[in-house]
């Protein structure tokens, strides 16, 4: 996460807060792509696990929930009581043998609709187009991509798997979005143009208003 003498900092471009998926932001892509251990964290008590077992084994799912708390605003609950709250929602599930499924559309529409008093709709189909219009309608999208859209200028390896939150539009006319597991301050908040997106786009997602 992202604070400044202990509030949470703001986005300059869109005045949303820039939080990771993971507690310590400098260690993101130590972990994403040298394999640190996520258990040797050790900011993980300010991300509301109950134990750094709980955190190590879930932080990387929880890609979906960071888009959330950023949406949700600078009084957002902590990343793990978001966590709580979507389970009981069925938002994730866990296989017999231990493999955590999710984030599931629905049901964390329904939870963010119900406890969080937020507007979420449902997208299983989306171009880059339409997320433009719901950006100017006053919505805020999140969008599954690629995880490895944090280095756009280089060829997607794919589609989907990973969620950011798009939070409006770039100068250029593409888009400003916020990435749960960027490695830098350039990556956690990134103008793409929307041909540098669309290869990495899923073509589904969840708006928020």
């Amino acid at each position: 996460m992202t604070a400044v003498g202990g509030r949470v900092s703001l986005c300059p471009t869109c005045q949303v807060p820039s939080h990771t998926q993971f507690a310590s932001a400098d260690l993101v892509e130590p972990i994403v792509y040298g394999g640190f251990d996520r258990a040797a964290d050790p900011a993980w008590p300010e991300s509301g696990a109950a134990t750094l077992d709980d955190y190590a084994r879930w932080c990387g799912h929880l890609c979906g929930l960071t888009c959330l708390r950023m949406a949700l605003g600078p009084s957002a609950p902590t990343l793990f009581e978001l966590r709580d709250g979507a389970l009981k929602y069925g938002a994730y599930t866990e296989d017999p043998d231990g493999t955590i499924r999710g984030l599931i559309y629905a049901p964390f529409a329904e939870y963010v609709r119900e406890v969080h008093g937020v507007n979420a709709t449902v997208h299983r189909h989306l171009t880059v187009d339409e997320i433009t219009g719901l950006l100017d309608q006053g919505r805020q999208v999140m969008v599954s991509v690629h995880y490895e859209i944090r280095r756009p200028h280089r060829q997607s390896p794919g589609r989907g798997g990973h969620l950011v939150l798009v939070t409006g539009r770039s100068p250029d006319g593409g888009l400003h979005l916020h990435n749960p597991s960027g490695i830098d301050a350039g990556t956690r908040t990134a103008d793409l143009t929307l041909a540098e997106f669309e290869p990495f786009f899923a073509g589904r997602g969840v708006s928020l208003h």
